[in-house]
């Protein structure tokens, strides 16, 4: 990782192309989404090492739940099977595991095991690795705007609206990678994402690894950011 600098404090990826790299290869689309947990686990670790504080995946949108049934039942098994095995590893390398989204409306199966993997994970502290779980960026502004009406408050600051998000300490995030070729957010993070840098990589997300990841951050080192100002 030679003449690594400029480290993101968090980085968003939406992880795109399971479907398509299975395709490819004549298999059906969960041994795409199965290779793509694999990338999760590599992309953690590679994350951790680097320093980034924060890692925010795009797992399910509430979209998603238009997909057949055997392919949403196939990643929520999946992500079952994630939490119940990787939780003590994550506690081994000291990270937090969160998730944001409407999780409430997610089968109780699933909700045991969020529940379960933040509470264990809870006291960790080198790494926060969120899942955006049942999410869609249009239904957390419209969550924040109903708490920020229930809770009284009148004429907010941005800063007061930030306080009703789903995960209100997280940095926005300061560069997200987008996998597959496809070049836009697809409803994540809109809130978050205004001065966020992006980074569009044909690669299908089962083929994303550490070289992929370091291409990424080489490319965020690269830019300079202006936050809407004019630099001189």
């Amino acid at each position: 990782m030679e003449n690594l600098y400029k480290i993101p404090e968090h980085v968003a990826i939406i992880m795109d192309g399971n479907g398509r790299w299975a395709r490819r290869r004549g298999l059906p689309r969960v041994f795409g989404h199965r290779e793509g947990a694999k990338r999760v686990e590599e992309v953690i670790d590679f994350a951790r090492d680097v320093g980034i504080k924060w890692l925010t995946v795009f797992a399910f949108s509430t979209e998603n739940w238009g997909r057949p049934k055997e392919e949403v039942e196939a990643i929520m098994s999946l992500l079952v099977e994630y939490i119940n095995k990787k939780v003590p590893e994550l506690i081994k390398r000291d990270i937090r595991l969160r998730f944001m989204g409407r999780i409430d409306e997610l089968p109780e199966m699933i909700k045991k095991s969020v529940e379960e993997g933040e509470e264990a994970t809870k006291e960790c502290g080198s790494m926060n690795f969120v899942v955006a779980l049942n999410y869609s960026g249009k239904a957390e502004i419209i969550d924040a705007v109903n708490k920020a009406i229930k809770s009284g408050k009148q004429n907010i600051t941005e800063e007061d609206f930030k306080q009703f998000l789903y995960i209100p300490e997280m940095p926005e995030p300061d560069l997200l990678i987008r996998t597959s070729g496809e070049e836009r957010i697809s409803n994540f993070m809109l809130w978050q994402t205004a001065y966020t840098e992006f980074y569009f990589t044909e690669t299908l997300w089962p083929d994303f690894n550490r070289e992929e990841f370091l291409k990424a951050l080489y490319e965020y080192q690269s830019r300079e950011r202006r936050f809407g100002k004019v630099l001189t």
